[in-house]
């Protein structure tokens, strides 16, 4: 079987190597991105967290100088997702951020990152109850950039208002939400509720239990949901301790990564292959429906802005297994 190749909207790491280090050089990114290109992967927006402003500075330009001067990376990397640092500090929201350095939002932060770098900001994850919110929103999408709600208390005035100054997309959602909150009026309602998002699911069976996950794509629909990681550097890596940002992270035989100093999860595992399996095998979607929530959504949420740089969406194709395994990926026109 032969589907458009996948695009991830949230990865962070892979295959060992950490795109938040600081020190990321371009034959590591080369590494990653050949691994990720294995789980079906052509498309990507490389994931910056939460940091102070100096050192999110230090690591996107580390990042930016590793994408010019790879192989893969002007192919393969779209842009960058930076998520965080406005999101929201309180506990159970902020998840394994660093909640003390977390801000409302600011466009001249954004402006200024990208005022030191080539590759173009295509996204940026907000919790928008924050003070300024929907002025920063509306400010991004006159830059041609995609907003997001995540690690946010929002509630459904507050999406409403988020979708209207512009916010397209729920970062993970389901996550970055405390363990209790209140039954009906929350953020996962809220913005399940609100039509004019588009929610992203980390399909891992660990973020989100498959019948939990199961209700809400069917509450969003096949055409409103997407498929992401959150892939930290331990995905497509061995069981044992690896470095995300500033933390050391776990990742245990089942698969499950977690901060040993903390409670939660700390990113996924998550290959996109994978996580197009785990929905057919758990009867949420069907093998093209799956796909379609990897490949096709995500390139139409992107369309508009990479548009506004003169950029296509690399023509890409995956050969699949007759178990749903990928044997090769393929880029015709690059190729040629």
């Amino acid at each position: 079987m032969r589907t458009k190749g996948l695009t991830d909207l949230q990865v962070n790491g892979f295959a060992g190597v950490d795109f938040n280090s600081g020190k990321l050089t371009a034959s590591e990114l080369d590494h990653a991105l050949e691994a990720m290109l294995a789980t079906g992967v052509t498309a990507c927006l490389p994931t910056l967290i939460t940091a102070a402003p100096d050192v999110l500075l230090q690591r996107i330009q580390v990042l930016d100088n590793a994408i010019q001067h790879s192989i893969l990376g002007g192919l393969m990397c779209l842009g960058l997702h930076i998520e965080g640092p406005f999101l929201n500090p309180q506990q159970g929201f902020a998840g394994c951020h660093p909640a003390g350095v977390m801000t409302p939002p600011y466009a001249s932060l954004i402006d200024d990152l990208q005022a030191r770098i080539t590759t173009p900001i295509l996204l940026v994850t907000l919790a928008p109850e924050l003070s300024g919110s929907e002025a920063f929103i509306t400010a991004m999408k006159a830059r041609n950039i995609l907003t997001a709600i995540g690690h946010s208390d929002c509630n459904f005035e507050t999406a409403a208002h988020a979708a209207s100054a512009g916010a397209s997309l729920s970062t993970h959602l389901g996550n970055g939400l405390p363990q209790h909150m209140p039954k009906l009026d929350n953020p996962l309602f809220a913005q399940l509720a609100e039509d004019r998002l588009t929610a992203c699911f980390i399909a891992d069976g660990f973020h989100i239990p498959p019948q939990a996950l199961k209700v809400m794509i069917r509450a969003k629909g096949i055409s409103r949901s997407v498929l992401v990681t959150d892939a930290v550097s331990a995905a497509a890596a061995e069981t044992g301790f690896y470095h995300f940002a500033d933390m050391r992270i776990e990742r245990h035989d089942n698969g499950m990564v977690k901060n040993p100093n903390g409670a939660g999860l700390a990113g996924s595992t998550l290959c996109l292959d994978q996580a197009v399996r785990n929905l057919v095998a758990w009867g949420i979607a069907s093998f093209e429906e799956a796909v379609r929530m990897a490949s096709a959504n995500v390139e139409a949420l992107l369309a508009p802005v990479l548009a506004a740089r003169g950029v296509k969406h690399p023509v890409s194709f995956i050969e699949w297994t007759s178990d749903l395994f990928i044997r090769k990926a393929t880029f015709p026109e690059h190729d040629a």
